[in-house]
């Protein structure tokens, strides 16, 4: 068995090959992050660290199974959103961040990398895995995206999981809101980092060498008049196309947007001939930090190498190939 040793080629950047385990055998991977920012090891306690540790080594494992045993990286990107969304420790789904009005308005998108349809749904309140309706709207619908009470509706109609809006409240998210509203500290407030950025994402390369990215969020704490961030725009905070790459990004939407940072990687990949280090390294580090634009990314190509850079001081993030051994990463290393 051969395996390339992990590498940098950019400041705070992990990036690997993988090859076929034996002969005719595909590689599969497996990339995920939970969100990037001001994470400091000195604001977090040991306990912490190992929770967050714990909950991305669980979504690692539950996306391999599903490549593992043959399935679609489609599959596999939904299957590992979900386990996020439903941990409160991350800002989607369950643990989302509250708007200036007191609510949780969830986004999410997903792609298909060797077909290029995508679906998305923003400002959703009562769907428990705003990644599963992003995924019927693009295999129920004729639509890409749908939105607020629409979003809602099609997610009811289609079977899928309907919740009460306090499903999704948790005592630390509200007293992060409460500080941005008055100014004051609260106690047992959540990380610095997650106070104003926080997503989670998955980008997945299975055995019939197919790419998918799927991206899910609760915004920006104290967020107002229905702002909606890059997460759930396909071509700024997710995007896949099995002749470039899978990505999916996490920080300041605005910036993502207005860049198109994840269709920008496919681009440096296709018309210039970038591999996706190259490519992630020269958006996220050189462009985009230009720019002002905190946040990070996670870019997978269909040959297994990937890249996850970020200009912020850190991203949850981590990894899994086809020889089933996690790797989860939180600091500048």
């Amino acid at each position: 068995m051969l395996v390339v040793a992990l590498a940098s080629t950019a400041a705070f950047a992990q990036s690997a090959t993988i090859t076929t385990l034996s002969k005719g055998t595909r590689p599969i991977m497996l990339v995920i992050h939970g969100g990037a920012g001001t994470i400091l090891k000195a604001n977090m306690t040991d306990e912490q660290e190992k929770q967050y540790r714990d909950a991305l080594t669980q979504a690692l494992q539950t996306g391999h199974a599903v490549l593992a045993r043959g399935g679609s990286s489609l599959d596999a990107v939904e299957a590992t959103v979900r386990v996020l969304e439903d941990n409160p420790l991350f800002n989607a789904g369950k643990g989302a961040v509250f708007t200036h009005e007191g609510r949780n308005e969830l986004d999410a998108s997903i792609m298909d990398g060797a077909t290029r349809k995508a679906g998305a749904v923003a400002g959703v309140t009562i769907i428990r895995n705003p990644i599963s309706a992003a995924r019927a709207v693009m295999e129920k619908s004729p639509h890409v995206m749908m939105v607020g009470k629409g979003a809602e509706l099609f997610a009811t109609k289609m079977g899928l999981e309907i919740v009460d809006p306090s499903y999704f409240w948790t005592e630390r998210r509200w007293k992060a809101l409460q500080q941005e509203l008055t100014g004051k500290p609260q106690a047992e407030l959540a990380p610095a980092s997650e106070k104003k950025f926080g997503t989670v994402g998955a980008v997945a390369l299975d055995q019939a060498g197919n790419l998918a990215a799927a991206t899910s969020t609760g915004g920006m704490t104290d967020k107002q008049y229905g702002r909606v961030g890059d997460s759930p725009i396909i071509g700024a905070g997710t995007f896949a196309e099995n002749e470039s790459c899978a990505v999916s990004a996490t920080g300041h939407g605005e910036f993502f947007i207005r860049w198109t940072v994840a269709y920008d990687i496919a681009a440096l990949m296709k018309y210039r001939g970038l591999t996706v280090q190259q490519a992630a390294d020269e958006v996220i580090n050189k462009k985009l930090k230009t720019a002002g634009g905190e946040g990070g990314v996670i870019a997978l190509d269909r040959n297994g190498n990937f890249a996850t850079p970020f200009n912020s001081e850190g991203m949850y993030r981590g990894w899994i190939g086809s020889d089933g051994k996690a790797t989860v990463k939180i600091y500048k290393e």
